[in-house]
């Protein structure tokens, strides 16, 4: 396939991957809307705490990077390398997507939650549907897009501490707002979207910062793998193309 050829694919396969995202997203609205009917929950603050989850966030966060980097790609069919505000954005919603599904995978797998024994088998469905796609297939996605992407841009280092802004700016927003929502349930006054992240539990605030400080490392630990599979790339292509027309990375 030609270079052209290459490009044009892989903004539609990251076209693709946006509205599968995105319907995973939608699948697990009407999965929430069921269940808040059926336990006789307030829709709004059902629908509320789900938006706020880290998974829809950084899943819609995604599908938003997704259409832009493709959008970029198909008006500039060349051979020129994504800018760096794309590149940027893939790391940026990558990382979260990655360790979203490392988590997932390795921690949660088999632990269904308890409101979900009494659904019905169309909202079963929907629901393993949601739970795959957001942590499954995009975060395996992510791992093609980062390996097999044309022309990725690799990113200067000092881009590690914009990916770890989002998730930080996430956790500040959620333990801030956790004291201000009830349980939709009504069992507390309270509401955070992880248990480890619940300062109302025998740890305290202790054991939810030490969570925090946990995940954060594994955020740096992700961000850095994507920037040096980045730069190995782009200086791998570099050699083997024409290097004085790209000149040395950033530092």
């Amino acid at each position: 396939m030609s270079n052209w050829g290459d490009l044009m694919s892989w903004a539609w396969f990251r076209i693709a991957a946006g509205m599968t995202a995105l319907s995973g997203v939608v699948a697990g609205f009407i999965v929430n809307v069921d269940r808040a009917a059926r336990e006789e929950q307030a829709l709004s603050a059902v629908l509320a705490n789900y938006f706020s989850m880290f998974t829809i966030v950084s899943t819609l966060l995604s599908v938003s990077v997704l259409g832009f980097a493709a959008a970029w790609t198909l008006r500039h069919p060349g051979t020129a390398r994504e800018p760096l505000s794309v590149a940027l954005s893939l790391a940026a919603v990558a990382g979260p997507v990655l360790l979203l599904g490392l988590v997932y995978n390795l921690l949660l797998r088999d632990l269904p939650a308890p409101v979900a024994l009494g659904d019905s088998a169309g909202i079963a469905m929907l629901d393993t549907y949601a739970v795959e796609v957001l942590h499954v297939v995009m975060p395996l996605f992510f791992v093609l897009d980062l390996l097999f992407a044309p022309h990725r841009r690799g990113l200067p280092w000092w881009s590690l501490g914009v990916l770890v802004g989002y998730p930080v700016a996430w956790v500040t927003y959620t333990m801030i707002r956790g004291e201000l929502v009830a349980n939709p349930d009504g069992t507390t006054p309270w509401w955070y979207p992880y248990p480890f992240l619940d300062p109302h539990g025998a740890g305290g605030y202790g054991s939810a910062f030490l969570y925090i400080g946990a995940i954060t490392a594994g955020f740096l630990a992700i961000g850095a793998m994507i920037i040096l599979i980045g730069r190995y790339r782009e200086r791998r292509a570099v050699h083997r193309s024409a290097p004085a027309t790209h000149g040395p990375l950033a530092i």
